[in-house]
């Protein structure tokens, strides 16, 4: 099963089961600036108990590989669990939405678009911004995470809400990240 195909199909899954997601990390930074290849799915999605063993069903059998208590224990600790597809080892995150108001924010702002014949809630450009960044500086400075948001931020500079960057851009402590952006951006030009 490619990446793609394993999107579609654990987006379908959740569309089916009720449960409320977004697509974040890389594919959303890919959908919103720069295309790049990345090892893993990252979904933010709002679980709880009650939801692990309709999950634990769906993706059952010898396809899949996902651990009840995994899945339990980050519901609980509102941290995030893997499920791998067997035969390629492709894995999808699943980041358990928080109480926080960053992640509460972010989750509100999703928006919905059309990814080939699926419709699916994706991270606002703003929100993979910010997470990029917040990730970037927990990681030490990650260039990949911080080439992301300058692909985002160029190819939608004029789209972005800049009150609701720099809102949460102070909250975050990542004013140094986000001054690089704007020292680094390049205008974003159509080819001739």
């Amino acid at each position: 099963m490619s990446q793609q195909e394993l999107l579609s199909f654990v987006i379908t899954t959740l569309q089916q089961l009720g449960i409320e997601f977004m697509l974040s990390g890389s594919h959303a930074s890919s959908l919103q600036g720069e295309a790049r290849a990345t090892h893993d799915i990252d979904l933010v999605a709002r679980l709880s108990p009650k939801e692990v063993q309709p999950l634990m069903r769906a993706f059952s059998g010898s396809r899949f590989y996902l651990s009840e208590s995994a899945v339990a224990e980050a519901i609980r600790s509102q941290r995030m669990f893997n499920l791998l597809e067997t035969t390629t080892g492709e894995r999808v995150d699943f980041w358990i939405l928080t109480a926080s108001a960053f992640d509460q924010s972010r989750f509100a702002r999703r928006q919905s678009i059309d990814l080939g014949n699926l419709q699916v809630d994706v991270s606002s450009p703003e929100d993979t911004i910010l997470m990029k960044l917040s990730w970037c500086l927990r990681c030490g400075g990650s260039e990949k995470q911080f080439n992301d948001v300058l692909r985002v931020y160029e190819l939608q500079a004029e789209l972005l809400d800049q009150d609701y960057l720099r809102t949460w851009i102070a909250a975050l402590g990542i004013e140094d990240l986000w001054k690089r952006v704007l020292d680094e951006a390049e205008p974003f030009q159509l080819p001739e």
